[in-house]
């Protein structure tokens, strides 16, 4: 076939060239390449996401509200939503990826706002910037010594924890029988400065305690050991003794808030308490230092007498000493005399006495407190051993157990048996009032019908004889007091100075003194001259001539 070209006055055709891609496109695809750098940058730098539930959404806002640990922003709430069952709120957090370690059974969290609490007012800064979710991690640590998130839902606390986790010091439990005025906030002391808190109570599992969690801060946690106890030092104590009245308080602290007040009181020393150890709170810090209870040794009373005044938990005194305290008080009826009576039952803890007493009183009664033999107490009831009622204090009439020996009381048999009964005697004001009684009774035998009468005799008897007296005798009586007074005038006439008797009486007097004194001269010669007796007198000698030898 002929070829066939192309017309006549045409160009002939040109070939066209392919597409070429325009420098234009590389600014989008430069810019979505950099863009999915970014994203896998933030997906790779981004911290886990946790939820955290409340009871109230107050205070927080998704995308503001942040997440806190130590002060420092370290997450941000990302979404707050109702929980499935509407009784809550659930705030979905996220954290940065240098703290997604703190994700960890254990940690916690809590929306800070202002409270006002015992241990002093916290959260003001959010008064200004708002509230925030705070945390407070467990501690632990990955094999690498690295925290790694392991836990993604928690529930958020209502009121911030008192103590951090990671605070130094040791956490423990005290078993008390209520919280009396102890509150979360409330002050530990140790010689009367405050080393702790409590951080929290609850009751126990029996409902008949309460189990109070304490924090003491390290060091002076070493300070509780295995002999350490503790007591209830809130208020003020007051006591009245031979030392006149004492007060004694922690501070004005514990006296407004309450406190615990704790010290070292065995002979030896102990190791220090572990974590978490349980102790006991006592009443006071008399009944913590006490000597150890020890076995106890179950007792009951029997009462004829009122005791109105006698509570349960009493004391019972044994010469001053505080041996145990009434656990209860019945009234029984006698069918003897159908007349009801009190049953006091008690507990006794004879190790009070001390441990060498203790130790000599088993040896004595050749028996254990478990299994009593009754040998020494029968002993001591053959000795006048008695349970007494008396009075404790005046003025509110309270009354109080004492034990002591009475050597006249009536004799008494005992019996050993679980809770023995322990012989009683009346005490002095009922003892008072029997003796009353039985003058009383006394008083209600005597005839006053017939000792009226014969007093009434006896008054008619006594009117007649003064009658008689006043009609014979005063008659006679006055005669010889007449006579009399006539006498008495006669012999006033012969006293008179006048009268011849005095004038003789004085003459007889000087021829008396006449008399002796001749006599004494006549003593004096016959004593110079006894020779005159035989010869006679001497002729005087003549005056002027001397005598001759």
């Amino acid at each position: 076939m002929p070829e066939t070209g192309p017309a006549d006055g045409q160009a002939p055709p040109q070939k066209r060239r392919g597409r070429r891609l325009s420098w234009i496109w590389l600014v989008p695809i430069i810019a979505a390449l950099g863009g999915l750098l970014l994203v896998l940058r933030v997906w790779m730098e981004a911290g886990p996401t946790a939820t955290i539930s409340f009871q109230t959404a107050e205070g927080l806002e998704a995308g503001k509200t942040q997440v806190r640990y130590k002060e420092v922003n370290i997450g941000i709430v990302q979404r707050v939503a109702l929980n499935p069952e509407r009784t809550g709120v659930v705030a979905t957090v996220r954290l940065d990826k240098e703290a997604g370690g703190l994700l960890q059974e254990g940690t916690v969290f809590w929306v800070v706002r202002p409270r006002l609490t015992l241990s002093g007012v916290s959260g003001l800064g959010t008064l200004l910037s708002g509230a925030y979710i705070g945390l407070d991690p467990a501690g632990h640590k990955g094999k690498n010594g690295r925290a790694t998130a392991s836990k993604f839902s928690f529930t958020g606390l209502e009121v911030p924890p008192e103590v951090a986790q990671d605070r130094p010091g040791k956490r423990f439990t005290l078993n008390a029988r209520d919280l009396g005025s102890l509150d979360i906030g409330s002050p530990i002391y140790y010689r009367r400065i405050a080393v702790g808190q409590v951080v929290g109570y609850h009751l126990d599992r029996s409902g008949k305690g309460v189990n109070v969690q304490v924090f003491v801060d390290a060091p002076n946690d070493v300070f509780v050991n295995e002999g350490t106890r503790f007591w209830n030092a809130s208020g003020v104590d007051f006591s009245v003794d031979a030392r006149g009245l004492q007060m004694h308080s922690q501070s004005l602290l514990s006296v407004l808030v309450g406190g615990v007040a704790f010290d070292s009181v065995a002979p030896r020393e102990h190791a220090a308490a572990k974590a978490d150890a349980s102790f006991v709170i006592y009443p006071s810090e008399e009944a913590a230092r006490a000597q150890p209870d020890g076995m106890p040794l179950r007792i009951r009373m029997r009462f004829d007498q009122s005791v109105r005044g006698l509570v349960v938990g009493a004391p019972i005194d044994s010469f001053g000493a505080t041996i145990g305290q009434v656990d209860s008080i019945d009234l029984e009826l006698d069918r003897t005399t159908n007349q009801f009576y009190a049953v006091v039952g008690a507990t006794l803890y004879p190790q009070r006495l001390g441990a060498k007493t203790f130790e000599e009183i088993k040896d004595y009664s050749g028996s254990t407190l478990e299994h009593p033999s009754g040998k020494l107490m029968a002993a001591m009831v053959d000795h006048g051993l008695r349970a007494q009622l008396r009075i404790g204090n005046v003025l509110t009439g309270q009354l109080y157990v004492a034990m002591a020996v009475f050597p006249d009381a009536k004799p008494a048999t005992f019996k050993m048996e679980d809770a023995p009964f322990i012989p009683t005697v009346p005490n002095n004001l009922d003892q008072l009032t029997q003796q009353i009684s039985s003058i009383l009774t006394k008083l209600d035998r005597v005839p006053f019908d017939g000792l009226g009468s014969e007093l009434s005799n006896v008054m008619r008897g006594a009117a007649s004889l003064v009658t008689r007296l006043d009609r014979q005798l005063a008659p006679e009586a006055v005669a010889v007091l007449r006579q009399a007074g006539r006498s008495l005038a006669s012999v006033g006439g012969l006293l008179n100075p006048e009268a011849g008797l005095p004038v003789n009486t004085g003459v007889a007097l000087q021829e008396l003194a006449r008399t002796a004194r001749s006599l004494r001269e006549l003593s004096d010669y016959l004593q110079a001259h006894p020779d005159a007796l035989l010869r006679g007198r001497a002729p005087d000698p003549v005056r002027g001539q001397m005598p001759t030898r």
